[in-house]
C-alpha cells in the first residue's frame, strides 16, 4: 500500500443506524491526527451525520463527505484507492457488499465489516482472497458482536491454557466451549440480514463446500466444532443451546491459522439460559423463523415489521449487556474466562468495529494479507485496545457459581 493516501479511514454506510453509531464512536475515540471521511449515497444525510458529529467534536465539522452508491464499482475503486482502511456497515452484505470488497482487494486496502453472513464471507474468500494476498490487503469480516468477543475470547482462553508452553497441555487435545448470554434489542438491519441468511440454506452450503475445496489443508492437525442437543451445563451453570451463527466458524479459522491452538482443537458455541422453557422456546422460535424465511410472501411480511435504519433508542441501548463465558480444557487443566461488556448489538459493536479499523490503521501488527479473522489479523493488539475501551477480558479464579451475565 502506498505510504501516503488522503485518508486513514473511510466509513461507508455512515447514514445507517449502526454506521451512525460507529461514526459517533470514531468522533470520540479516533486519535486527533486520524484522517477520516464519511461515505454514503445520500449527500444530505451525510451532512446531517457530520453536523451530529460536530456536536461531539467541533473538528468533525470539516470531515470530508464522499457520495457513492454501493453498486458503483468505479466510484468504490476511487474510494478504496484513497484510504488505508475502509469500514463498511452497508448490509445485507450478500446484497450490497461484494463490489467494495473487490475494490479493496484490488487496491491493497484494508477492509472491516460487521457481517454475520457465512455465505458472504465464503464467497468473498473464493472471489477475492487470492487477489488480496497479492496486493497486501487485509480483509477482516465479522468485526462486531459477530464475532469479536467469541474469536478473541477463544484466543484469550487458549493463551490462558497455554501459559508458558508453546501449545496448551503439552500437545494434548484442546477443548474450548463458549456460553453466551445477552440483554439487548436488535435493529431492523440486523433482522433483515438474518432473514436473508435464513432464506438461502442451499446457497450457503454450496459456498461452504466450495471454500473447503479451495482452502489449503491443515495437515497433521484436527480441528472441529461441536454442538449437540439443548442440555444442562455444569460449566455454564445454565441450560445451553447450540448457536447456529458464524462465530464457531470464525473461531475454527483462527485455530486453523495458528498452531498455538494445538494439534487437536475443538470449539463449541452455545446460548446459555437460566430456564429450560426459555431454551426450548428459543429453539422452536428459531426453527419457525427459518421455515418462514423460505417463503417469499412470509419473508416480505416479516421484513415489513422492522425496517433497516430502525433500532433501539439510547435509553434502551444503555440497558444492554453481554457476557461470553469460556471453559478451556487441555491435558487435565481447566481455565474459565469471560468476555463482557455493554449493549452488544450497537454500542459495543460500534466500539469493536471502530477499534478494529483503528488497530489496522495504526498498530504494529504481524505481516498478514488476504481474508483474515480478528484473531489472526490483530489478536492481542485488538484485545488490548478493547480492554482500554471498556470491554472486559477476565480469567476467573475458578469454576463460577452462577450462570454468566446478569
Amino acid at each position: 500500500m502506498p505510504a501516503q493516501r488522503p485518508y486513514d479511514l473511510v466509513l461507508f454506510g455512515a447514514t445507517g443506524f449502526t454506521g451512525g453509531l460507529t461514526a459517533e464512536y470514531l468522533a470520540r475515540s479516533a486519535p486527533a491526527d486520524c484522517r477520516w471521511a464519511l461515505a454514503g449515497r445520500d449527500r444530505g444525510r451525510l451532512e446531517a451525520v457530520r453536523r451530529r458529529l460536530a456536536a461531539i467534536d467541533p473538528r468533525c465539522g470539516d470531515l470530508p463527505l464522499l457520495t457513492v452508491d454501493a453498486s458503483d464499482r468505479t466510484a468504490l475503486r476511487e474510494i478504496a484507492g484513497s484510504t488505508r482502511v475502509v469500514i463498511s456497515t452497508v448490509g445485507p452484505y450478500l446484497t450490497y457488499g461484494e463490489p467494495l470488497v473487490a475494490a479493496c482487494a484490488d487496491a491493497g486496502t484494508d477492509y472491516v465489516d460487521l457481517t454475520g453472513e457465512p455465505e458472504f464471507v465464503d464467497r468473498m474468500y473464493l472471489l477475492h482472497h487470492r487477489r488480496a494476498v497479492e496486493t497486501g490487503a487485509r480483509l477482516v469480516h465479522a468485526c462486531g458482536f459477530d464475532s469479536v468477543p467469541h474469536d478473541l475470547g477463544a484466543l484469550f482462553t487458549v493463551q490462558a491454557l497455554r501459559g508458558e508452553d508453546a501449545v496448551p497441555g503439552g500437545g494434548a487435545p484442546v477443548a474450548v466451549r463458549g456460553f453466551v448470554r445477552v440483554g439487548g434489542i436488535f435493529s431492523g438491519g440486523t433482522f433483515a440480514t438474518a432473514l436473508t441468511v435464513l432464506s438461502r440454506p442451499a446457497a450457503a452450503a454450496r459456498a461452504a463446500r466450495e471454500r473447503r475445496a479451495a482452502e489449503p489443508p491443515t495437515r497433521g492437525r484436527r480441528l472441529r466444532t461441536v454442538s449437540g442437543l439443548p442440555r444442562r451445563s455444569r460449566a455454564a451453570r445454565a441450560w445451553i443451546v447450540p448457536l447456529p451463527t458464524i462465530d464457531p466458524v470464525i473461531v475454527g479459522r483462527s485455530a486453523a491459522a495458528d498452531p498455538g491452538y494445538g494439534r487437536d482443537f475443538s470449539y463449541g458455541h452455545f446460548a446459555a439460559v437460566r430456564r429450560l422453557p426459555v431454551a426450548l422456546g428459543g429453539t422452536a422460535g428459531f426453527a419457525l423463523l427459518a421455515a418462514a424465511a423460505q417463503l417469499p410472501v412470509l419473508r416480505r411480511a416479516l421484513s415489513s415489521l422492522w425496517k433497516p435504519g430502525q433500532g433501539p433508542d439510547e435509553a434502551r441501548r444503555a440497558k444492554g449487556w453481554f457476557t461470553v463465558r469460556f471453559l478451556g480444557e487441555s491435558g487435565g487443566r481447566q481455565v474459565y474466562t469471560e468476555v463482557s461488556g455493554g449493549d452488544p448489538g450497537y454500542g459495543e459493536t460500534a466500539k469493536m468495529l471502530g477499534e478494529s479499523a483503528l488497530c489496522l490503521a495504526f498498530d504494529d501488527l504481524p505481516a498478514t494479507s488476504g481474508q483474515l479473522t480478528t484473531a489472526t489479523a490483530m489478536g492481542q493488539a485488538l484485545i488490548t485496545r478493547l480492554t482500554a475501551a471498556g470491554l472486559r477480558f477476565t480469567v476467573l479464579a475458578g469454576p463460577p457459581a452462577s450462570a454468566p451475565g446478569r
